[in-house]
């Protein structure tokens, strides 16, 4: 039986993908995320156990066919850091005529998606656990993807960390490699600051143009579910912006 990737054989395979000096050693490249492995739960653990095999994405070496994949070709949307799951198999049920790809480094996360999959009985959804850098650049073919989706991703709100935030000029170069022409980036953070960032990477990256018209914020499109944690927050007064690119 097929088993969930092994995390020792996941960061070696990161690590082997990583720049060397001339001496040949690693240079260590500057992460956007922090491995919080914590335990599975049984229903997590069983889910992996029962779905990983039909639904899991392994690495073989070669660029990921997904038409094999998924048996069709329809359309295929790109999330990544789908942490538990709940609003990408959402989106997955309401839309079967698209195929979702979700790229999550966190196991109990990867477990807790398959498990709502599972209950859900979403069908046309996938799942990654790795670093999606190194996904992007040897699973994705050139120009392949319909949509990626990135929701919330860790702020890094300290300044001294916004060297790690995960939109940056060259992190967004590689995702327009991999959007088809009229492919769609879209974004959401609940961090003021953050979303400043993204736009001020974004409103200047070759290849995009901002759907707003304004070229700032769109309203939460219905597409992308309301979370509770996002329900907590407005009730809080906190605000979420939503950004939407085009490739062009």
């Amino acid at each position: 039986m097929s088993k969930a990737p092994d995390q020792d054989n996941a960061a070696d395979s990161a690590q082997a993908n990583e720049p060397r000096t001339s001496e040949g050693r690693y240079m260590r490249q500057v992460r956007s995320f922090v491995r919080r492995e914590g335990r599975l739960t049984k229903g997590q653990a069983g889910a992996l156990e029962r779905q990983w095999p039909t639904m899991g994405i392994e690495f073989h070496g070669e660029q990921l066919d997904f038409a094999a994949i998924f048996g069709n070709t329809n359309p295929v949307v790109l999330e990544i850091g789908f942490g538990m799951g709940k609003s990408l198999v959402a989106m997955a049920k309401a839309a079967p005529e698209t195929n979702f790809i979700g790229v999550e480094v966190h196991t109990p996360g990867v477990g807790a998606c398959l498990l709502e999959a599972e209950q859900q009985d979403v069908t046309n959804l996938r799942v990654i656990e790795h670093d999606a850098v190194v996904v992007l650049k040897e699973w994705i073919a050139e120009h392949s993807l319909d949509g990626v989706q990135i929701f919330f991703p860790d702020p890094w709100h300290k300044k001294r960390h916004h060297k790690r935030r995960l939109i940056q000029p060259d992190f967004v170069a590689l995702l327009r490699s991999k959007l088809k022409e009229g492919g769609v980036l879209h974004l959401a953070t609940d961090w003021e600051n953050y979303a400043e960032h993204m736009l001020e990477v974004m409103n200047v990256a070759p290849g995009y143009a901002n759907q707003a018209a304004d070229g700032s914020y769109i309203p939460r499109p219905e597409e992308r579910p309301l979370t509770k944690f996002e329900q907590r927050g407005q009730r809080l007064g906190h605000g979420v912006w939503d950004m939407k690119y085009t490739a062009i």
